[in-house]
């Protein structure tokens, strides 16, 4: 085996940059610099006892700036830290986190597109003189999206601005429970100290790619570096993805770096070509151009919303199934989802897993994948292949191991107590990043209040994850709040609960003849004593709007005899959950008839 010598590079899968001796001592000198500094704020903050800030929020999403905002309101002095790492593809954006640019914003926007795309089709049974054959613009609905969005991100400066909160657009790393590092895109760093740290920094999609290390590469490491330690890079684009760290070279001139690839690693795709020819939801509410005939792999909600507004607008779109749609949720209602959206032009393939991507010299893509149960090939082009198979917490670059702060091996989030405390003193945890908690904006933003009145000293109360409700903004949407039907009776079993259930038709689908055999909701309750509301489910035109208010029910401790007692408003879809006469135990069927 040829030992290479310091100037020379690895294969392209492993390569090593040599620093020259100037560079090398200039890198020297600058990391002995950057220790003077930590050095001094340590020797300051020590001396005086006092910090530059009360609270510095690592993260600018719908979590993190609500905390911001809530502590700079009782007085304390906040500092945000917010930086967009591009995806894959290079799409960025601003201030807001994942909901405000890349998540509920757009993708509500674009569904109501959809929505209006089958109200044109509604509209002539109604009177209206109609265009036979109306067509949509792409490029006009996604200029009208990201200008909105684009107005959000300066609402949320100026608002920063407003009540004193200092914005630094960097990326920020702890040190320790107390100080931060806050690096621009240049590479110049500013370090913070403060008494509390927050870290908000979400979570980013997932590509379905492993790396592996190849034995003779091993057997080569293990001649020439005296320590080899493993950890685990939960956050970066290409999850999961194992990051080698290194010391004890050889040669004290190496420096082993590479941006564009794993260190050391030969990169083994499950699937080849997702992440060059493929996009994720971080860049579909960016695209200029229409992705015209789509794949969307992965029926999780975020899959199902985009492949649902995608088929409303117009567009050719298939989704390729694994196993189950909508996981975590209630199955039988994600069931009527899938349905109703297969009839209505999206295209699903069940039990199918995806072998290979290639781009053919027409620029169109070749997607391969087998079905799982024969493992039988099949194949077709697409102009874009859209992955939706999870998400990943954003924890990589905040160097959490030398600051002590724990991550649970399973999923890279952040382990936290239950007032969002992190192992670490003074570093709390929340929303997407932090383990057991649902990735919602709306219990973000709750969680980060609360958190900033406890650190203010003006309030003690935590966070309560229970009975969240929310919405899956597919064509039919479909909302929920507390236990599905199955963790009913997991947790109460078979005969401990009663499930009271309806088709109905809405008002709305009637002079149109829209199908309605979808629309159905469903109360789980307990079966004995006042019979507790444990779960609400509905599918149905604004599902969101019509479980926002049955929520504060459920959380209040609402029975069944308090929703039948409840009188509904007339016509209304949300009316029918007041006359949920039929359980499900006595077989009846449970059309609803009549008005």
């Amino acid at each position: 085996m040829r030992i290479l010598k310091p100037a020379e590079c690895w294969t392209p899968k492993l390569r090593v940059r040599s620093f020259g001796n100037n560079n090398m001592a200039a890198l020297c000198k600058g990391a002995r610099r950057f220790k003077r500094i930590i050095f001094c704020h340590s020797l300051v903050r020590g001396f005086s006892g006092k910090y530059e800030y009360d609270i510095v929020v690592i993260g600018g999403g719908s979590g993190g700036l609500a905390c911001a905002k809530e502590a700079a309101q009782y007085g304390k002095k906040v500092a945000v830290l917010d930086y967009v790492d591009p995806s894959p593809k290079g799409t960025k954006w601003g201030l807001g986190g994942t909901c405000v640019n890349v998540g509920c914003i757009p993708k509500k926007l674009m569904h109501q597109s959809a929505l209006l795309g089958g109200a044109l089709k509604d509209a002539a049974k109604y009177g209206w003189n109609v265009p036979h054959q109306p067509s949509h613009c792409w490029a006009t609905m996604s200029l009208a999206v990201q200008n909105y969005v684009k107005s959000l991100n300066w609402g949320h400066r100026v608002q920063l601005q407003d009540r004193k909160v200092k914005y630094f657009n960097l990326k920020g790393q702890l040190t320790d429970g107390h100080t931060v590092i806050g690096t621009n895109k240049s590479g110049k760093e500013t370090v913070l100290t403060t008494q509390d740290i927050v870290i908000a920094t979400g979570s980013r999609p997932k590509y379905p790619v492993h790396v592996s290390l190849t034995r003779a590469v091993a057997q080569y490491l293990f001649l020439f570096f005296s320590e080899i330690q493993w950890s685990v890079d939960y956050d970066h684009p290409l999850h999961p993805f194992p990051h080698l760290l290194i010391s004890g070279c050889l040669h004290p001139g190496w420096i082993i770096r590479n941006p564009n690839t794993p260190h050391f690693f030969c990169q083994h795709p499950q699937v080849p070509g997702a992440v060059e020819h493929g996009i994720s939801s971080d860049d579909i509410f960016w695209m200029k151009e229409s992705p015209g005939k789509t794949l969307v792999v992965g029926a999780s909600y975020v899959g199902l919303e985009c492949a649902g507004f995608l088929t409303g607008i117009g567009l050719d779109v298939t989704v390729l199934v694994r196993s189950l749609a909508l996981r975590g949720f209630d199955q039988q209602m994600a069931g009527l989802v899938t349905e109703h959206m297969d009839s209505h032009g999206t295209k699903f393939l069940w039990r199918r897993v995806p072998r290979k991507v290639e781009k053919l010299p027409s620029g169109s893509l070749q997607v391969t994948w087998v079905e799982t149960s024969s493992d039988r090939e099949e194949q077709d082009t697409f102009d874009t292949v859209l992955w939706a198979v999870g998400r990943a917490p954003v924890t990589r670059a905040l160097n959490l191991d030398a600051a002590g702060v724990k991550l649970d091996e399973d999923t890279g989030k952040i382990i936290v107590s239950a007032n969002e405390e992190t192992s670490v003193p003074h570093v709390f945890a929340m929303g997407d990043v932090a383990k057991g908690r649902p990735e919602l904006t709306p219990p973000s933003i709750r969680a980060g209040r609360l958190l900033a009145r406890r650190l203010a000293g003006v309030s003690t109360e935590i966070m309560d994850y229970d009975n969240v409700p929310t919405t899956v903004f597919t064509p039919l949407e479909y909302s929920c709040v507390g236990l599905s039907e199955a963790e009913a009776r997991r947790l109460y079993r078979e005969g401990g609960i009663e499930v009271y259930h309806a088709f109905y038709k809405p008002l709305e689908f009637a002079v149109a003849q829209r199908d309605s055999s979808q629309c159905y909701i469903k109360a789980v309750c307990l079966r004995d004593g006042d019979q507790r509301i444990l779960g609400l489910h509905f599918t149905g035109p604004n599902a969101g709007e019509v479980m926002q208010g049955f929520a504060l029910g459920v959380r209040c401790g609402a029975t069944y005899s308090h929703l039948m007692n409840t009188v509904g408003i007339h016509p209304t879809c949300a009316e029918e959950l007041t006359k949920l006469h039929i359980s499900k135990r006595s077989g009846l069927d449970a059309t609803v008839t009549g008005c």
